[in-house]
């Protein structure tokens, strides 16, 4: 089974992180501001993906409990984004109880879109998918597949990061993201590749518009 990849990106500016967020548990408002640049747009997405229009507001209230909390934290900036992202799902699902309301249910295999036309060549296809459309895709997912994606490719934790913010096994949830990445691939048109190359393709696709 192919990996999950932790995004490049993300994971190049913990440090960055890291040493903000001690900054801002000294009291450092200015750090604090910049944990909260780095962390913001990962989350933003996450959220996305779980309450869809409503993520803003989920959002600001999970910031607000990060504040509060932010002297009870302990860890490097990959732990900060796995804490924070832990907080914002706690808040998301206080939403959705709220507002009665689930996350939008996976389709089954045969609800396929086909991005990718006969005269389209996987590369155009992959360039054309924008931020809320490739966040949409995500939500038709089943919820744990959902999830285990948006944590991987969009907050950028690693396997057991993502597993504790979950609660679950990691093998549970490296299955999980392998499983909806596959399907995201087949929605993108990518479907006749190799398996890790399937994979692969939808997590370049999302790494590139999430």
């Amino acid at each position: 089974m192919g990996q999950v990849r932790q995004p490049r990106r993300i994971r190049a500016r913990d440090g960055e992180l890291g040493a903000a967020v001690a900054q801002a548990q000294e009291g450092d408002e200015a750090a604090f501001t910049v944990a909260y640049r780095i962390v913001q747009p990962g989350m933003l997405g996450y959220l996305r993906g779980i309450v869809g229009d409503d993520a803003e507001d989920v959002a600001s209230d999970a910031w607000l409990e990060i504040a509060r909390d932010l002297g009870r934290f302990k860890g490097d900036g990959a732990g900060f984004r796995g804490w924070t992202a832990t907080i914002a799902r706690h808040r998301a699902l206080d939403h959705l109880r709220r507002q009665r309301v689930r996350p939008q249910a996976g389709g089954t295999d045969q609800d396929v879109l086909d991005l990718a036309g006969p005269h389209h060549t996987h590369e155009q296809a992959l360039e054309s998918i924008s931020t809320e459309w490739a966040l949409e895709l995500i939500r038709g997912l089943p919820r744990d597949q959902a999830e285990a994606v948006l944590l991987r490719v969009v907050v950028g934790l690693d396997g057991p990061a993502a597993a504790r913010v979950l609660g679950k096994r990691s093998g549970a949830v490296r299955t999980a993201a392998h499983r909806g990445l596959k399907r995201l691939a087949r929605q993108l048109g990518i479907g006749n590749e190799a398996e890790e190359g399937v994979t692969d393709g939808a997590y370049r696709a999302l790494g590139k518009s999430a």
